[in-house]
């Protein structure tokens, strides 16, 4: 019989069932904001946000990267929303930032439940920075107006639910992804 801490170095070391799950994230990354009625409400809750999060933790940073630069992109071109240019291109660089800071972290972090916390937040912090450097970039080019006081309140203070959601909900699936022996525990792994 497996051990969870087996199962998990299984899963690094196959790239296919890497490869199915990232896919299964960005999916789930495609679907998740029909459940938020309207796109101006995505600035809000970030629903995309969650799925490229966890991929970056459970399959590592370079998933994590791709399945962020994929999603909004496939997304756009699917559904038209959110809009190609400039908010899609925008969230790449974000989710992309996202997706590979949470993993190296994690990867680089002692692995205790606390350092999930940890991980979690570089990645949000950094990956806020990278929407901001991109946004500086695109916005104008698309003729929408950018200032470092539009940074800031898009990026904390409107997408503050959204931000709640994801320290809480995170660390919540990722611990009980160890509870159901998916992932490894981390205090066995002192």
């Amino acid at each position: 019989m497996n051990t969870s801490n087996e199962k998990f170095q299984q899963l690094k070391s196959n790239p296919i069932k890497q490869m199915i799950l990232a896919s299964l994230f960005m999916a789930i990354g495609i679907i998740l904001p029909f459940f938020v009625a309207g796109p101006e409400l995505g600035s809000i809750f970030l629903p995309m946000h969650i799925p490229i999060l966890l991929c970056g933790l459970i399959c590592g940073p370079k998933y994590g990267l791709l399945v962020g630069l994929i999603t909004p992109i496939f997304r756009s071109a699917l559904f038209a929303l959110p809009p190609m240019f400039p908010i899609a291109i925008t969230m790449t660089f974000e989710l992309a930032a996202y997706g590979f800071l949470i993993g190296l972290f994690y990867n680089i972090f002692p692995k205790k439940f606390g350092y999930v916390y940890a991980s979690l937040g570089i990645a949000m912090l950094l990956g806020r920075f990278a929407y901001g450097a991109s946004a500086a970039i695109f916005y104008p080019l698309a003729g929408f107006p950018f200032s470092f006081e539009i940074f800031l309140t898009a990026a904390f203070v409107t997408a503050l639910p959204g931000i709640a959601i994801q320290i809480v909900f995170i660390p919540i699936l990722f611990y009980y992804l160890i509870k159901a022996n998916i992932l490894p525990n981390f205090e066995q792994n002192k």
